[in-house]
């Protein structure tokens, strides 16, 4: 009787170990080897992340938080013009990544988290499922990183396959508003890339041609700076 004591409280002993070294060593399960993505609204209402998506390089499992969509939906009801255009196509957004054969995409309950705020929630889901971060937004990135969280910035994706300009490339640009410095105007190009225009604050509405000069690249994005050309067409 005593030797059976003792095999079973070795085995109960064996178990509970087992159980609790798994407990403390295991990350959540990705299916097929996937990662797991949890997306923000900056990246669904930047879009540039679908159109990667549709081309099959992407095969990860994408999950949006429930409190990311509820975040569009307030901003498509609200009155800024532009954050409800981008909000709205956000949840179009949504809808399309549903739809991607070549990855799983799908919203996820994050109620549990109650009046947390929707980054920090996106934060402690990929700390909680050993998943990585999708973001245009800089701060949230540079967060996550000092966290040891991993991050994919669309922006960083944007630098490395945009093709580079070279000093004297010509090209067109709507100018939609005035710079911060005196004398320039901004535009973007079909990227989304930022172009500001020396001479061309009194062009807001107009295309002109442009001249590359330089651009400044970091994570947050990347910005062109170019100077009118007058009398030619871009591109000769």
């Amino acid at each position: 009787m005593a030797l059976f004591t003792l095999f079973l409280c070795l085995g109960i002993f064996i178990e509970t170990t087992s159980w609790t070294i798994w407990k403390l060593t295991k990350r959540k399960p990705r299916t097929g080897g996937r990662r797991k993505v949890f997306v923000d609204s900056s990246a669904l209402m930047d879009g540039r992340i679908l159109e990667v998506a549709k081309t099959g390089f992407l095969a990860d499992n994408f999950y949006i938080p429930r409190s990311v969509t509820r975040e569009m939906q307030l901003l498509a009801d609200g009155k800024d013009n532009e954050k409800r255009a981008r909000a709205r196509l956000g949840l179009e957004n949504v809808n399309e990544m549903e739809r991607i054969v070549y990855f799983t995409a799908e919203i996820y309950d994050d109620d549990r988290f109650g009046k947390m705020l929707v980054d920090e929630r996106l934060l402690r889901l990929a700390k909680e499922e050993g998943g990585l971060i999708l973001t245009c937004d800089y701060n949230l990135a540079k967060v996550a990183e000092t966290e040891g969280i991993e991050v994919l910035n669309v922006n960083d994706l944007a630098i490395a396959l945009a093709s580079t300009l070279q000093q004297g490339d010509r090209f067109k640009v709507k100018i939609v508003e005035r710079g911060t410095n005196p004398h320039q105007g901004v535009g973007h190009l079909a990227d989304g890339t930022m172009v500001v225009v020396d001479h061309a604050e009194k062009m807001i509405g107009k295309e002109v041609n442009v001249e590359f000069v330089r651009f400044l690249q970091t994570s947050a994005g990347r910005m062109v700076f170019g100077k009118i050309v007058r009398g030619r067409k871009a591109g000769s």
